[in-house]
């Protein structure tokens, strides 16, 4: 395969800087834990529900998703569309009852509805799972980048892990929301830069009919069987439901109508956008039949069909998808470390200012960790046995007790205890069978842990202290929760407003670069067309920040 140009090393380097000058500029507003974790609860609907997007849009479809796109053609697309139902269930269900619990991290709830022992547990085994889930991302991400460009594994490791790292630790909530907005837009018109040249390549839809007509059905493979996609369904139901980073957004947002609009928007953009991304990947098995490795399908497709320059900037969405869901769980997971462990467990009294430096320590802390046991993952299998045990064994067990536990009363905290070790012994069990399939043993692990975690609410507890405490956190949940005043604060939404305008404008401008030594050609005009778009945006935020400062983020 061709390798990257210097026209692309500078895209990606100047897309890096972008990154790295958003957190720095932020962290100017962030003055306590609350702006910190959650924006001071200022988040709109439309950055929320971009955020929510791109919070579950790693470098893993570009990979995993692309190769099941290459072998099996739109069965890829039926299955990413699982993520739309996570966020219906959400506009009716978790939305406002989120907003209600009145939270900084999405596991502080537990130590009101269980106790503190259940909290801890929880916290603990949480930042566990999600320091490993991390460290498989950056790990793909690593993958994709040494594929691409030939550049050592560990250079693209710890340059992509540092960079999150930087901006996240310093402009906290608001850098992850701001540069999710920024790195949607790249990631968007990069892909749909690509997706006219894989339809021209590979001859129309009519041609790939008849090339690959088994490809071009939404049921096709052995993951396309009826029991696994409706297994797979109700498994990212239940842990998309259970991320901290999508519970997040919705305790973050301004309102719980806006909430709700988070979760519908989070809907829609998971209806359209797989198609559009995924698009390019079923359309390279007619451009390159005989590709050896399914998941590197996507990067050898761009080195075939995108010119230099573009190729840098269809990278620099690769890094945008991945370091966008990093960014995130750095924040989520720090939010834990500070809230549930740090300030529940040592310093209970800490002040408003040693609390954000420790939420600031916490955050590198994760990412340093995250990137050097990014380096190591290769060594237990790769990222996605790894990420299937992860997910199979212990996500479910982890996540059942959460999210149930906010919409149920009756379940006690034994029930939450015993949930976890059942279905964690229940998964490792089936997973060792090599006679049951994923699908069954993740179907049975899912009703095992159903069926203990509500049975325990069969049995009442007799603690009245307990049932009181449970009564009044329920009845909390029942009243809706007030408006936030001061997460429109002008001053904060102008600079925000400039930010975004500087941001459209670097990136327009990048587009516009890039694509002129290829004008002539589709992929140069397709890509000046994206400029031009950003360009116009960019003005329309600063016309916004130089009006009354009025708006949202």
């Amino acid at each position: 395969m061709n390798k990257l140009h210097t026209l692309d090393y500078i895209t990606i380097i100047v897309y890096m800087v972008l990154m790295s000058g958003i957190g720095i500029f932020l962290g100017r507003y962030i003055k306590n834990i609350g702006d910190y974790f959650k924006g001071g609860s200022g988040i709109s609907w439309l950055a929320g529900g971009i955020s929510n997007f791109m919070t579950k849009f790693s470098s893993f479809v570009f990979v995993a998703y692309a190769g099941i796109a290459y072998s099996d053609g739109l069965v890829a697309i039926t299955l990413i569309w699982s993520t739309i139902f996570p966020s219906v269930l959400a506009v009716f269900v978790y939305a406002k009852l989120w907003k209600r619990a009145g939270i900084i991290s999405p596991v502080e709830y537990l130590e009101t509805r269980f106790n503190a022992p259940i909290r801890q547990l929880f916290s603990w085994s949480g930042v566990l799972l999600k320091v490993l889930d991390d460290m498989l991302k950056l790990y793909s991400i690593g993958i994709f980048v040494t594929a691409a460009s030939g550049i050592p594994f560990e250079t693209a490791v710890i340059f992509c892990g540092l960079v999150v790292a930087v901006y996240t630790v310093i402009g906290g909530f608001w850098a992850v929301i701001v540069t999710d907005v920024v790195q949607f837009v790249i990631l968007f018109f990069s892909t749909l830069i690509l997706v006219p040249l894989a339809y021209h390549a590979a001859g129309g839809i009519a041609h790939m009919q008849d090339v690959i007509p088994d490809n071009m059905q939404f049921l096709n493979g052995k993951k396309g069987t009826p029991f696994f996609v409706f297994v797979y369904y109700i498994l990212i139901i239940i842990k998309y439901n259970g991320n901290w980073t999508f519970i997040q957004r919705f305790y973050s947002a301004k309102t719980e109508e806006d909430g709700k609009k988070i979760g519908w928007l989070s809907a829609g953009l998971f209806l359209i956008f797989p198609v559009i991304f995924l698009f390019p990947a079923v359309a390279a098995r007619v451009i390159l039949p005989e590709l050896e490795n399914p998941e590197m399908a996507y990067v050898a497709l761009c080195l075939k069909l995108l010119p230099q320059g573009i190729m840098g900037l269809m990278l620099s969405a690769m890094f945008a998808a991945t370091m966008s869901v990093l960014s995130a769980e750095y924040n989520v997971t720090a939010s834990v470390l500070t809230r549930d462990i740090y300030q529940r467990l040592f310093r209970s009294d800490s002040s408003p200012k040693e609390i954000l430096w420790v939420a600031r320590i916490m955050t590198l802390a994760v990412g340093l960790v995250v990137t050097v046991g990014a380096l190591y993952v290769g060594r237990f299998g790769g990222a996605f046995k790894a990420n299937q045990y992860l997910t199979g064994i212990f996500s479910i067990p982890m996540i059942i007790p959460v999210i149930m536990g906010i919409v149920f009363w009756r379940p006690q905290p034994w029930g939450a205890i015993a949930t976890l070790v059942i279905g964690i012994a229940t998964g490792i069990a089936l997973n060792l069978n090599p006679q049951i399939s994923w699908e069954m043993a993740t179907f049975i692990e899912i009703i095992v842990c159903i069926a203990v975690f509500l049975g325990s609410g069969l049995f009442l507890s007799k603690d009245e202290e307990y049932l009181a405490r449970v009564g009044r956190f329920f009845k909390k949940l029942a009243s809706p929760a007030p408006a936030v005043v001061d997460g429109g604060d002008s001053g904060v939404l102008t600079g925000l407003m400039m930010l975004y305008a500087f941001a459209f404008l670097v990136t327009g401008t990048l587009f516009i670069l890039m694509g002129f030594p290829s004008a002539s050609n589709m992929s140069g005009q397709l890509a000046i067309g994206s400029g031009v778009i950003c360009i116009l945006a960019a003005g329309i935020f600063y016309w916004r920040g130089r009006g009354t400062g009025a708006g949202e983020v």
